[in-house]
């Protein structure tokens, strides 16, 4: 379990083809801090496992499945990504409870330079479409963020400079796809209103 509050930005070391899946190596310091091999940590929203320490920072696999759901087949070296450490009893509970479990991937359709931030268009994942809602929780890229605005081509969110200075966001493009995970609560709900129906 994760609070899509991001801790920090590793990069991609390197990627090497294994079996079905990948295992990469990722630069990573605060996500090392008291972290074990066999401890999930977030990459980009999608829940992995330490399999390794090394010079760089962390080892880890992608599995075919995983590779199949997010923008992961195509991870080069040197890409940006996400990281946070898996949630604690202790931790502060900030941003909402983000599985690790990425849903699906979206398009970037258009970024929009404020005066004080960033506005980014999404498109809308069709199969998830009922589970967006404005002012509700998504986590993208394993960020916890507000839907802001829904039209017809997708959904709109805003990036205040801390997240844009500490994420992957900085460098995504439009055009680019990225992870998407919908709020766990929201298929909760669904799932108890058809019961009660």
């Amino acid at each position: 379990m994760f609070t899509g509050l991001v801790e920090e930005t590793g990069r991609v070391v390197s990627v090497e083809n294994a079996g079905e899946g990948k295992r990469i190596e990722l630069t990573a310091d605060q996500t090392c801090e008291g972290s074990e091999i066999g401890d999930s940590i977030s990459v980009s929203g999608a829940c992995l496992t330490v399999e390794e320490f090394t010079e760089a920072g962390v080892e880890v696999f992608l599995a075919e499945e995983t590779l199949d759901i997010t923008w992961f087949s195509g991870l080069e070296e040197e890409d940006k990504v996400n990281l946070e450490r898996s949630l604690t009893p202790q931790d502060k509970m900030g941003g909402h409870y983000v599985q690790g479990h990425v849903d699906d991937t979206t398009e970037i359709n258009g970024i929009e330079e404020l005066e004080e931030g960033w506005n980014f268009h999404f498109s809308m994942p069709e199969e998830f479409e009922h589970y967006i809602v404005e002012k509700g929780f998504i986590a993208v890229e394993g960020i916890s963020l507000t839907v802001t605005e829904i039209d017809e081509e997708g959904f709109w969110i805003t990036i205040i400079p801390e997240t844009w200075e500490k994420t992957n966001l900085s460098e995504k493009r439009i055009g680019d796809l990225v992870n998407v995970e919908i709020d766990v609560m929201a298929k909760y709900a669904e799932k108890i209103s058809r019961y009660q129906n």
